[in-house]
């Protein structure tokens, strides 16, 4: 029979044990791509050989340009969540993005870690950020990604209370910090080729901005946008998040 102390001492390391559960799920809902345990969050479905090209950061003036000609020599659109304050002073550019066919979703307005945020300034985040592509560009805008994925219950209810769909992703590297385009492409591609076995789709995020700054270089990032066109136009089917709205999990 355990004695008064030792029960006490079990009964403390059962509660700080269950506290570590708790906030290891907590994190991981929070920041995992593709948990889906603080709600619903478009990843990839059950389609192996469509791929989405996803463009976060932007708009930036430096890169995007050049982005925007490399997806229209392959007839490829892609969905880029654009950063409210950066679109605000780049609208022509935000124009242009959306004139080429391609999807516009809601990265917020700063780029702040929305887990963190307090509720107030994470609707102001949000609705600041689809107000101004609104104006600039005359559509509704229909899709948001948290910065870093993170998110937390109410981050994602302000997003569909504002008419968006939360989206995260499935095959992601640190292309914001990799000079090399040939081993970001590299690790990419290792990725896709993995969801498909898994038969699955591949959401794949490559920055063409920097949140903290406009105009940075992401010509790396550009260029291995590039080697995924050519390495995977012959054979697989490059969508927006559009083909996906319906079935995202699936």
């Amino acid at each position: 029979m355990l004695s008064p102390l030792a029960t006490g001492i079990s009964a403390g390391l059962g509660a700080v044990a269950t506290l570590g559960l708790a906030a290891g799920g907590c994190a991981y809902a929070a920041m995992w791509p593709t948990s889906q345990l603080f709600g619903s969050t478009i990843t990839a479905p059950r389609r192996p050989g469509e791929l989405a090209l996803t463009f976060d950061d932007g708009p930036n003036p430096a890169c995007t340009p050049r982005l925007l000609d490399i997806l229209a020599s392959h007839s490829v659109h892609a969905t880029f969540f654009l950063v409210g304050s950066f679109a605000q002073q780049q609208p022509e550019l935000v124009r242009r993005i959306l004139a080429a066919g391609h999807l516009i979703g809601n990265h917020s307005w700063s780029h702040p870690n929305l887990a963190l945020t307090p509720a107030r300034r994470v609707v102001e985040e949000l609705t600041r950020t689809s107000d101004t592509l609104q104006q600039i560009t005359g559509a509704p805008i229909k899709y948001f990604r948290p910065p870093y994925g993170a998110r937390r219950p109410h981050v994602l209810r302000t997003a569909r209370r504002l008419g968006m769909i939360p989206v995260t992703w499935n095959a992601m590297t640190n292309d914001w910090a990799e000079p090399s385009a040939d081993a970001t492409a590299a690790r990419l591609i290792s990725m896709i080729d993995h969801r498909q076995k898994q038969g699955r789709a591949a959401n794949i995020v490559l920055h063409d901005g920097n949140h903290s700054q406009l105009g940075a270089d992401r010509s790396a990032s550009v260029t291995a946008a590039s080697q995924l066109l050519a390495h995977y136009k012959p054979t697989h089917r490059f969508v927006t998040l559009e083909a996906w709205s319906d079935d995202p999990k699936k």
